[in-house]
């Protein structure tokens, strides 16, 4: 079965920085463009940092960059300077190999880490 799983999320006072990761279960990630997208209260799903399989990122929101490390076959999200509107569930997705950082373009998503800015 094919899951994408999403850590690291939680509470972190306004300017501060968070480390989100990507794992994925039943397949490897190699092969695979993943997108991290977020989703706050009353808000559409929109993206935040996308990166392909060849390590080209796309930084939607600049303060948020996408990484990965193929050898633990693991995916970040470094966020930084962060916000209390950057506050929202964030989800990690994946498509074969081009990252677009649209949400229709992805075939598999997690379930998504909470992310709180307050202070």
């Amino acid at each position: 079965q094919v899951q994408l799983v999403e850590s690291g999320g939680g509470l972190v006072q306004p300017g501060g920085s968070l480390r989100l990761s990507c794992d994925a279960s039943g397949f490897s990630l190699d092969y695979y463009a993943i997108g991290w997208f977020r989703q706050a209260p009353g808000k559409e799903r929109e993206g935040v940092s996308c990166i392909s399989s060849s390590d080209g990122s796309t930084s939607v929101k600049g303060r948020f960059t996408a990484s990965r490390d193929n050898a633990k076959d693991t995916v970040y999200l470094q966020m930084n300077s962060l916000k209390p509107e950057d506050t929202a569930v964030y989800y990690c997705a994946a498509r074969p190999r081009i990252a677009t950082c649209r949400i229709n373009d992805y075939d598999y998503w997690g379930q998504g880490t909470q992310v709180t800015v307050s202070s």
